[in-house]
């Protein structure tokens, strides 16, 4: 991989990290939220799940359109 792409895809493994993370807390600490209320939990649950679809879809789109395939 050149280092264009290799940022990208680490940014993406980054934010999915993030995202999965987000969502154990989220479920395994739900006291650890302090002061925010169960709108504030349920608009951090979704964001945590659109960060991950989205990283899931970028990672995809650098494999299938980035990343040299090499043949046998």
């Amino acid at each position: 991989m050149n280092r264009l792409v290799d940022m990208l895809y680490k940014s993406a493994e980054a934010d999915k990290a993030k995202a999965l993370l987000t969502l154990e807390l989220l479920e395994n600490n739900p006291a650890g939220i302090g002061d925010h209320s169960t709108t504030d939990f349920y608009k951090n649950a979704e964001e945590a799940l659109s960060m991950l679809a989205d990283a899931d879809d970028r990672l995809e789109a650098i494999e299938k359109y980035l990343v040299t395939k090499q043949v046998i």
